[in-house]
C-alpha cells in the first residue's frame, strides 16, 4: 500500500538525541512544528505510550516532522515500534493516523498509539515525555 502521507508525529524516545532512531528520523525528516493531541501519556518503564482521548481536556506534546521517503522511514519506525507480521499480537503499537493539533491549525499525521492497558503504569501529567525525563533526573 503506498503511504503518501508525509508528516510523523512523535512524543518520546524519538525526540531523544542519541538514540538510533531519533537520528535517524533527523537525518532522514525535517522537523517542521510543535503539536499536540488529545489524549493521555503513560510511563511503560523504558519509553512512553500514547492513548487518545479526545473527551478529555489533557494533552500529549510531541513534534511534527516531514519524512523524506515516507514508505521507508515509517517501515524503519515500524521495526522499532514493535510492528508488522514478524510480531506477535496484539501488538505493544499502532501507527494510526490523528489530526495533531498546533500554532497553525490541525495538521494529519502518523502517530503510533499505545494498544495495550495502561491501568497498571503511571500517568505521564504534563503530556511531555521530554519534561518528565528531565525531571526526573534532577
Amino acid at each position: 500500500m503506498e503511504i503518501t502521507n508525509r508528516f510523523l508525529f512523535v512524543y518520546g524516545t524519538l525526540l531523544q538525541p542519541g538514540n538510533e532512531f531519533a537520528d535517524y528520523l533527523n537525518k532522514h525528516c525535517k522537523f517542521i512544528n510543535k503539536g499536540k493531541v488529545n489524549g493521555r501519556l503513560y510511563d511503560i518503564g523504558e519509553y512512553p505510550g500514547a492513548v487518545i482521548n479526545n473527551a478529555e481536556a489533557l494533552f500529549i506534546h510531541g513534534g511534527i516532522f516531514m519524512m523524506d521517503e515516507p514508505q521507508t522511514i515509517l517501515k524503519v519506525i515500524d521495526d522499532y515500534e514493535g510492528i508488522g507480521e514478524a510480531y506477535d499480537h496484539p501488538q505493544e503499537y499502532t501507527r494510526e493516523l490523528v489530526n495533531i493539533l498546533t500554532v497553525n491549525g490541525a495538521e494529519n499525521c502518523w502517530m503510533y498509539l499505545y494498544n495495550l492497558p495502561v491501568s497498571t503504569y503511571r500517568q505521564i501529567i504534563s503530556g511531555d515525555y521530554v519534561q518528565y525525563l528531565n525531571n526526573a533526573a534532577k
